[in-house]
């Protein structure tokens, strides 16, 4: 092997790249799971409204990935393994699923108004969820 392929960088590079993908594979993963369990759990359904040209289902659905995906982000910088980066996925999701349910709560039919168009809520929705993301990413980064 050429001495420029055994300095230390490469063998860094080499021995932490597989765990890298690993990391970022899981929290994809979860980003996945996270928006298909959001996606079953509302009463509308974001894909074909989104199919039928329903811009607030989409802008309400790239609300939640972006939400879910900031303090999974995060995660990644403060877990050094794929137990630690499940848990914090999984209580991601359990908090947007339940900033959702108060949205919906206070603007009393937010499903039905995403259903119909409404950008106004699903642009409400989307700030709620974006700003719950910073709360939690910065409380996962501890």
């Amino acid at each position: 092997m050429p001495p420029e392929l055994q300095s230390p960088e490469i063998q860094a590079f080499a021995t932490g790249f597989p765990i890298t993908l690993l990391h970022a594979g899981m929290t994809v993963l979860i980003l996945f799971l996270g928006s298909a369990l959001y996606i079953l759990l509302t009463p509308h359904r974001e894909i074909a409204l989104i199919r039928e040209g329903n811009s607030a289902a989409a802008i309400s659905l790239a609300g939640v990935m972006v939400g879910l995906s900031i303090p999974l982000a995060v995660s990644l910088t403060a877990s050094t393994s794929l137990i630690e980066i499940g848990i914090w996925g999984a209580s991601t999701v359990v908090v947007q699923l339940l900033i959702f349910r108060i949205v919906d709560m206070i603007l009393r039919g937010l499903p039905q108004r995403i259903q119909e168009g409404e950008m106004s809520a699903a642009a409400l929705l989307v700030g709620a969820k974006l700003a719950t993301a910073l709360i939690l990413a910065a409380a996962v980064a501890g």
